[in-house]
C-alpha cells in the first residue's frame, strides 16, 4: 500500500515537472522563433544609435550671382558631463573664462535632463567670440570633457531687406535623434539648427538641405560608445538662383523708408518677380541664433506687424485697381459694347429705390466712353455693370483673374484673400446676400479683400491677354558640379475664358490714366521718357454714413485709406509691372512717385538687366 502510494505521487510529481517543461518550451519557441525579430529590433534599439551629420546647406543668389543667404562656420562649448568627475566645479570655473550666463547653464542642464545617452556631448556656450576662444584653448587642459565644436551656421548679409522673401532657418523643434532609426533609414531632418521656418527657405528646404550623413555607433547598456560601426558621409545642398535684383530691392527699401507697405515688381514675360518688399521688416539674422525673448516680444507686439509679409499675407480691397478687370469681364459677357457712352452726374442711384452711390467725382464726370472710364475711374459705371452682372458672375469671372485663390508663388506664407459671393455670405457670415452688397464689389470695395501678388497677377493676366504665368522667385538650381539645371517655369495659357478683341480698350484706358491730362496717375508719369499703363485705387479701411465726406484730418491713421497702384511698361511691348499698396497713406501723390522712380531706375538705367 506504501508503495503504490509511492508510486502514484512520483508519477503526480513527474506530470507536473512534463508540464511545467512543456510551457518553457512553448515559451522559448515563442520568444526565439515567433517573436525573435521584435525582440532583435529591441536589442538593437538598445545598443546601436545613429549621429546625425548635417550637410552643408545650398547657397541662394539673386539674378547677378550675389549670395543672398550663406554659411558661415561658428564655434560653441560643449560638455560631456561623463567624462567629468565635478561638473558643478567644471561650469564655475568655465564662468569666469567664456562668461556663462545663468540662461546658457540652465538650456545646458535641460538638454542633459532629457537625453539618456552618455556618449553625447551638450552645448553650453554658443556663438563663441575670438576672445572667448583664446581665453578656452590657453585653459583647456584644465577641462576634460570641455570641447570646442564648430558648426554651419545661416548669415543672411541683406538682413531686413530680404526678411520676407528668403525667411529664415532655426531649429528643428519637430525631429528628434530617435526618429533616425524608427523605420530602418536615416530620415532626412534631425534635430538641426538649419530648417527652413520661412520664405525661399522654407518652400525649396529639401533643395538647400541636401541629404544627411550618419555615424552607426555601438553603446553599452548605460549608454556609453563601445565602437563606430559605419560612417556615411552627408551630401551638401544644392544652389538656388533667384530673379530678384538684389540692387532694385535696396533701392525701393529706401524709397519707402520703413512705412507700411507692400512693393512687388514682376516681368509680366513670364512672371519672374525682380523685387518683393514687405514694410516694416524684421531681422532674420536674429533667428539663426536663437532669438532673446526681449527681441522675440518687441516684434510679436509691434503694432506694424514686422513679421507679416504684406505682399503674400496682407489683405486689402483691391479699390479701383480691379475696374480693368471687371470692364473686360463685361464685354465679353456681353454686358456693355465697346462704343458705350453714358453721362455722369456724380451718383448713380439703385432701380427701384431711393438709394444713391456717390462718385468720388461730387460734381460727375460728365459724358465718358469706356476709355475715359478707366482713366478718370469712374464709380457710376462700375455699379452698373456690378447691378447688371449680379454678385455670381462678377465673381465667377475675377476668380478667373486669380481673386480669391492662391496665386501659386514659391512663398508658402499667402492667403488666399476673399472673392464673395452668395454661397460665401451664408456660410460665413450666417447672412444673405443683398443686392446693395453687389454694388460695393463693382469698386473693389465691401467684402472683397485681396493680396498684392493676387493683384499682380490679375495685372499680369491682363497684359498677356489672358495668358497666365505663374509670378515665382526661383528661375534655376544649381547642381553639386555647378551645372545650372534650369527650374520649371509655372506657365500655362488659358483658352476660352476671354475674347481677345476686348484686352485694348482696358489697356488703353489704363494709357489714359497715366498720359492724359485728367488721368488719375498724370501727374506722376506726364514727362516719363517711356510709356506708362496705370490705374490707381483709394481701399476704404471703414465706410462713411451717406453724404459723409472723407476728411483726412479728423480720422485715425489707422483708418484712413490705403493708396493703391498697378502699373506697366513700356506701354506697346511691357517687360515691367509693378503693384504697390501704402497703407493708412496721407499723400495722394507718394505711390505714384515710388512708381515713376521703381521705373525710372529700370527703364533709364543702362546698367540694369532687363
Amino acid at each position: 500500500m506504501k508503495m503504490f502510494l509511492f508510486k502514484k505521487r512520483i508519477l503526480l510529481v513527474s506530470y507536473v515537472i512534463i508540464f511545467f517543461i512543456g510551457v518553457l518550451i512553448v515559451n522559448l519557441y515563442y520568444l526565439q522563433i515567433f517573436s525573435f525579430k521584435e525582440y532583435q529590433i529591441r536589442s538593437n534599439k538598445n545598443r546601436i544609435k545613429f549621429i546625425p551629420i548635417i550637410p552643408k546647406r545650398g547657397i541662394i543668389y539673386d539674378c547677378h550671382g550675389i549670395p543672398l543667404a550663406l554659411n558661415y562656420t561658428s564655434y560653441q562649448l560643449e560638455i560631456m558631463p561623463n567624462k567629468i568627475k565635478n561638473l558643478k566645479k567644471t561650469i564655475n570655473s568655465l564662468q569666469n573664462i567664456v562668461h556663462l550666463s545663468n540662461n546658457d547653464i540652465m538650456k545646458f542642464k535641460n538638454l542633459w535632463k532629457r537625453e539618456k545617452y552618455r556618449f553625447l556631448s551638450f552645448p553650453i556656450k554658443c556663438n563663441l567670440t575670438n576672445s572667448q576662444l583664446a581665453s578656452f584653448f590657453v585653459n583647456q587642459n584644465r577641462f576634460p570633457g570641455v570641447y570646442v565644436k564648430s558648426y554651419q551656421c545661416r548669415y543672411y548679409p541683406y538682413g531686413s531687406i530680404l526678411a520676407h522673401v528668403l525667411g529664415y532657418v532655426s531649429k528643428n523643434d519637430d525631429c528628434n535623434i530617435n526618429q533616425f532609426h524608427d523605420k530602418n533609414k536615416i530620415k532626412n531632418y534631425a534635430k538641426i539648427k538649419n530648417v527652413g521656418k520661412l520664405g525661399i527657405e522654407r518652400f525649396y528646404n529639401q533643395v538647400l538641405y541636401g541629404v544627411p550623413g550618419y555615424i552607426i555607433i555601438e553603446v553599452d547598456r548605460i549608454g556609453n560608445m563601445v565602437r563606430k560601426l559605419h560612417e556615411c558621409s552627408p551630401i551638401s545642398g544644392k544652389n538656388i538662383i533667384l530673379s530678384l535684383d538684389i540692387f532694385l530691392q535696396i533701392y525701393i527699401t529706401k524709397l519707402l523708408n520703413n512705412i507700411r507697405s507692400a512693393v512687388v515688381v514682376a516681368d509680366p514675360r513670364n512672371g519672374e518677380i525682380r523685387a518683393l518688399l514687405s514694410s516694416p521688416s524684421y531681422n532674420p539674422n536674429l533667428f539663426t541664433k536663437s532669438i532673446s525673448t526681449v527681441d522675440y516680444f518687441a516684434l510679436s507686439k509691434n503694432e506694424n506687424f514686422p513679421f507679416i509679409n504684406r505682399v503674400t499675407q496682407g489683405l486689402y480691397p483691391p479699390a479701383s485697381t480691379v475696374k480693368p478687370q471687371i470692364l473686360v469681364s463685361a464685354l465679353t459677357h456681353g454686358i456693355i459694347k465697346e462704343n458705350f457712352f453714358m453721362y455722369d452726374p456724380g451718383w448713380w442711384k439703385f432701380p427701384g429705390s431711393k438709394k444713391y452711390y456717390r462718385d468720388w467725382k461730387r460734381w460727375g464726370h460728365g459724358l465718358f466712353n469706356l476709355t475715359i472710364a478707366i482713366e478718370e475711374s469712374i464709380d457710376t459705371l462700375f455699379y452698373q455693370l456690378a447691378y447688371d452682372m449680379g454678385i455670381d458672375l462678377l465673381s465667377e469671372y475675377m476668380k478667373k483673374f486669380g481673386y480669391g485663390k492662391l496665386t501659386g508663388i514659391d512663398i508658402k506664407e499667402e492667403y488666399s484673400g476673399i472673392m464673395p459671393n452668395k454661397e460665401w455670405k451664408l456660410k460665413k457670415i450666417k447672412q444673405p446676400w443683398y443686392p446693395g452688397d453687389t454694388i460695393s464689389i463693382g469698386i473693389g470695395q465691401g467684402y472683397w479683400i485681396a493680396t498684392p501678388i493676387q493683384m499682380l497677377k490679375a495685372l499680369m493676366i491682363l497684359i498677356n491677354n489672358g495668358n497666365i504665368y505663374t509670378p515665382h522667385l526661383c528661375v534655376y538650381i544649381s547642381d553639386l558640379k555647378n551645372k545650372m539645371l534650369s527650374y520649371q517655369k509655372k506657365y500655362f495659357k488659358v483658352e476660352g475664358l476671354f475674347s481677345s478683341k476686348y484686352w485694348h480698350v482696358v489697356k488703353e484706358g489704363m494709357y489714359a490714366a497715366a498720359n492724359c491730362i485728367n488721368g488719375t496717375a498724370y501727374k506722376s508719369f506726364s514727362n516719363a521718357k517711356y510709356k506708362v499703363a496705370a490705374k490707381s485705387g483709394t481701399a476704404q479701411v471703414y465706410s462713411l454714413r451717406d453724404n459723409e465726406i472723407y476728411d483726412i484730418n479728423r480720422v485715425s491713421e489707422k483708418l484712413r485709406d490705403h493708396k493703391l497702384m498697378v502699373s506697366f511698361a513700356p506701354f506697346d511691348t511691357p517687360t515691367i509691372c509693378i503693384v504697390i499698396v501704402l497703407e493708412n497713406s496721407n499723400m495722394n501723390t507718394m505711390i505714384g512717385i515710388i512708381t515713376r522712380k521703381i521705373f525710372d531706375y529700370i527703364l533709364l538705367n543702362d546698367c540694369y538687366i532687363k
